[in-house]
């Protein structure tokens, strides 16, 4: 029972948040709601001077609050909670002598309440309050608007109405040319996000296969240093094996020069691999997420590009687990195939936090995998919660 009530609480508590930030009117949508208040403003004063009786003093209360209403209702889609409220409030006193300027103030309101609050559960309150007032204050009727005002009423409400019209058309123009150029920012970037991934595989690369050839550079010296002096035919070919390594090596440096930006230099060092991932996940789970390591199938050699996709999947797909899914476990299963080794990252959702990824981390997975003829699926499972990052990267037969 207890959980129950903390949950119908947690509910109601939600209700009351607000559901989105403070609104933010362009000029020109601020610049209609000041030419609206004062539309609403100048006939209401008229009314309320032709209304307002032999009292001057009451009757300057009324254009005041008149004055005060209008000036709240210039504000009313920035804070339409607060100036239905505030609506009300200053109609009040009026609202049996002057029944007609009051009710059009609080319509207004009313309306830009429902349309555009924030707070929900208090709107719909407030609204059903509303309602009853209005059933109490007007069943007996309303004065009808008095012929003066019908002509400059209607000119008013149709000249608004046009000017809504370009407003609107003006704010569709703007939105599509926003979305135009954020179509293109992100097009750019993704582009970006291409390249920096390829020149960090290329670097990475540079570093496996130049580590690999040093080092058969140096066992082919030191076989060529060990042979005996009728031995010439097998030195010359090991000086050619050194030759040849030395020019590899030569042409991967000047390669890196191309890919690798200005200010990066390309290190000579054996990157990680499936070696590696129990460190890994000790890591990951000294920084706080229960991580799981299962290794099945029969293990064996694994070039070392296709060791260093592996472990760059499990290391983006932990880094997601512990940046986006706060509280979750995680599972990280390597299968080793006849013909393929299959990575599987899988975490048990938690309670989301930060504003989710930007992408860039499984676009470059995708790309350093397709270099070995690898795949990548990355999404929720078929059923219960969590997130699966799944790669298959081919083996050749050995």
């Amino acid at each position: 029972m207890a959980g129950v009530g903390n949950d119908l609480s947690e509910r109601f508590a939600e209700l009351l948040r607000p559901s989105g930030p403070v609104r933010r009117l362009s000029w020109r949508g601020q610049l209609f709601d000041v030419l609206f208040a004062v539309v609403i403003a100048l006939p209401g004063i008229n009314y309320v001077l032709a209304q307002g009786g032999s009292s001057r003093v009451l009757t300057a209360c009324y254009v005041f609050l008149t004055l005060v209403g209008c000036a709240v209702l210039s504000q009313r889609r920035r804070w339409p909670l607060g100036a239905l409220v505030m609506v009300v409030v200053l109609t009040m006193p009026v609202v049996a002598d002057i029944p007609r300027i009051t009710y059009y103030a609080c319509v207004i309101a009313a309306y830009s309440a429902a349309a555009y609050s924030r707070y929900r559960l208090p709107t719909l309150a407030i609204l059903l309050l509303l309602v009853l007032l209005a059933w109490e204050f007007t069943r007996d009727g309303m004065p009808t608007v008095p012929q003066q005002y019908v002509g400059s009423g209607v000119l008013g409400i149709v000249t608004l109405a046009g000017l809504a019209l370009w407003m609107w058309r003006s704010r569709a123009e703007e939105g599509r040319h926003r979305l135009a150029e954020t179509q293109r920012a992100r097009e750019a970037e993704l582009r970006r996000a291409v390249e920096s991934e390829r020149s960090r595989i290329a670097r990475e690369l540079h570093d496996v296969v130049t580590h690999n050839v040093s080092v058969m550079v140096i066992q082919a010296g030191a076989a060529r240093r060990t042979l005996d002096p009728s031995e010439e035919q097998v030195r010359e070919s090991l000086l050619a094996v050194e030759a040849a390594g030395r020019t590899a090596m030569a042409e991967l440096r000047n390669v890196m020069g191309l890919l690798a930006p200005a200010d990066e230099d390309a290190v000579l060092a054996p990157q990680p691999g499936l070696d590696q991932l129990e460190p890994l996940v000790d890591r990951v789970r000294d920084a706080g997420l229960p991580v799981r390591l299962a290794v099945t199938g029969t293990p064996r050699a694994v070039p070392a590009g296709e060791a260093l996709a592996a472990y760059r999947v499990v290391q983006e797909a932990l880094t997601n687990a512990v940046k986006h899914a706060s509280g979750a476990s995680a599972t990280v299963t390597v299968h080793y195939g006849e013909e393929e080794l299959r990575v599987e990252v899988a975490d048990t959702g938690g309670r989301p936090t930060g504003s989710g990824g930007s992408g860039r981390g499984l676009l470059g997975l995708r790309e350093r995998l397709a270099v070995y003829g690898g795949t990548l699926r990355a999404g929720p499972p078929l059923t219960g919660d969590g997130y699966r990052v799944n790669a298959v990267i081919p083996l050749a037969a050995r």
